[in-house]
């Protein structure tokens, strides 16, 4: 299946981000910002359904302005009661795989915040099927904090030890502050189908 519709202008944004409480709280400054941003820019949000951490800061800062927030909840934390109430839809799926295709899939466009190791398995899922030319809209970074440094140091160490091609580089883009996002989103370099004919490194 493909997952890449048409450009960003359809204005529906995955975000990737955490349910922490204990993290610093500039974390959840900034997905609120970020959810405000959004919103205020017309972009539609569908997230992991979650009310607490950056996951609850990120709807809050949407909602606020009127935004479009979507959530995507597996039954099991629905079961636990982690929904988010104040959504314009709650939608809940069997488990965490249906969870993610299914916010890929009605995405046209990928923003990652800081975040623990599900955060970070659904980027390099994401990165994969972009890889693959299955996926094919922008993805960004947000780095608070630098805190992707040491990831995109990997990435990095991956193309330099050519498990990755050069070119594999324009898949993300990488902001400092929220405020970036909108631009990068629509400024982000074209990408097909035809990145699998270099997925793999020769």
């Amino acid at each position: 299946m493909l997952w890449g519709h048409a450009n960003v202008s359809h204005k529906s944004i995955c975000v990737y981000c955490a349910s922490s409480r204990r993290c610093d709280p500039v974390y959840h400054d900034v997905a609120r910002q970020l959810g405000r941003i959004l919103a205020e820019h017309g972009y539609s949000i569908i997230y992991g359904g979650g009310a607490i951490g950056s996951m609850g800061a990120l709807a809050d800062g949407a909602v606020a302005c009127g935004g479009k927030v979507v959530g995507v909840l597996p039954k099991f934390m629905m079961d636990l009661e982690w929904g988010h109430q104040k959504l314009t839809e709650l939608r809940v799926v069997e488990d965490l795989r249906s969870r993610k295709h299914m916010m890929l899939s009605d995405s046209h466009g990928l923003v990652t915040l800081p975040g623990g190791s599900g955060t970070l398995e659904e980027l390099f899922e994401a990165i994969t099927l972009k890889r693959l030319g299955l996926y094919t809209h922008p993805i960004v970074l947000v780095n608070t904090r630098d805190y992707f440094a040491p990831l995109i140091d990997l990435l990095e160490h991956a193309i330099t030890e050519r498990f990755m091609d050069e070119r594999h580089r324009l898949m993300w883009q990488v902001v400092a502050t929220p405020e970036e996002v909108p631009a990068v989103l629509e400024a982000a370099p074209a990408w097909s189908v035809d990145a699998r004919e270099f997925a793999t490194v020769r």
